[in-house]
């Protein structure tokens, strides 16, 4: 019977499970926090005011498109879409699956911009007032300017794809941060601003907490290292940290939200076990066909040592042959 890890006592959710990163950055509740993470990470480039979230589900027309979920998707008060989406362990074509990603959510802007601004803006107004006639009006008011020429559907919002890594992937460079654009390949010109990717690769964040000069460090590490602490660490004082160990405490969590992260952390630690039974099996395995090759070697050197001293002696080729199991081939090699 596989022995299950026992399930650590944390006083801060696992960032890197499902439930614990929808409950830091994926509620209405936590989106300053999202907005936060996002500006450091887009520093110099692009700030964000506001944000909605959108529906994550993919509900495209195209049928072996549809129930595609990430993690987090959001739109910007300016218009640009970002995805976000938190990978706890290594998966194949991860990469693939990852633009992927991108490209069918720049995609879906050109399948039905009219329908696809309408509901967007019509969303966000009916946060705050409760499917009111006005909003509606806006949102198909805003819906036909949007289309009013026809390369206008062409012209797509930029599409952030942010992804969060507690793995390496070998088909990255071995560094915390890679960007991706596309660019010209001889001179590293931006081709196309529209398509952006950021990996965040955290096993190879290395830094301690002294070194973290910058809020973008600090987050990370805290990010990286959170689910280990006791309390949040006293050099840890800006406002967006108290915020942070105000949602991320396990004791804060509500009742629906404590049984969903108690499940993922179970389902972790049910993975790690597995992964070490299947680990060992690989060693006894190994050791075992090491053995018998060490025993194999070990006769076929018997054989060649006999070999050589019979050859000493004068003894023919055709006896040592049937003496030894050699051939004359390698027995003239000795």
């Amino acid at each position: 019977m596989m022995d299950i890890p026992r399930k650590p006592l944390m006083h801060f959710v696992n960032p890197f499970t499902d439930i614990g990163f929808k409950i830091i950055f994926g509620q209405e509740a936590s989106k300053d926090l999202l907005i936060t993470l996002l500006n450091e990470l887009l520093l110099g480039e692009h700030h964000i005011e506001d944000l909605t979230f959108l529906d994550k589900e993919d509900r495209s027309n195209n049928i072996s498109d549809r129930g595609i979920v990430y993690d987090l998707y959001c739109r910007t008060s300016t218009g640009e879409y970002i995805i976000v989406e938190m990978q706890n362990r290594w998966h194949s074509n991860f990469l693939d699956r990852t633009l992927f990603y991108v490209c069918r959510a720049i995609s879906r802007q050109t399948e039905n911009p009219d329908a696809i601004a309408v509901n967007e803006l019509l969303q966000a107004k009916l946060e705050g007032q409760k499917g009111s006639q006005i909003a509606k009006e806006e949102a198909v008011a805003y819906g036909r300017q949007q289309s009013k020429n026809y390369g206008d559907r062409y012209k797509p919002s930029t599409v952030y794809g942010i992804f969060l890594m507690n793995f390496e992937e070998e088909g990255l460079e071995p560094k915390f941060r890679t960007d991706t654009v596309i660019a010209d390949r001889e001179n590293g010109r931006v081709v196309n601003a529209h398509f952006r990717q950021i990996y965040l690769q955290f096993p190879f964040f290395q830094k301690e907490l002294a070194e973290c000069k910058t809020l973008y460090d600090k987050l990370i590490y805290t990010l990286k290292n959170m689910m280990y602490w006791n309390r949040m660490p006293d050099e840890l004082k800006d406002q967006v940290f108290q915020r942070l160990n105000q949602l991320a405490a396990v004791a804060n969590l509500s009742e629906d939200n404590r049984i969903a992260y108690d499940k993922a952390v179970d389902s972790i630690m049910i993975g790690i076990a597995r992964d070490e039974s299947m680990l060992m099996k690989g060693i006894q395995q190994g050791l075992q066909q090491g053995i018998q090759q060490g025993v194999q070697q070990g006769r076929i050197t018997e054989k060649q040592e006999n070999a050589q001293n019979l050859k000493k002696l004068g003894v023919s080729i055709d006896i040592i042959a049937q003496a030894t199991g050699l051939t004359a081939e390698e027995i003239d090699k000795l």
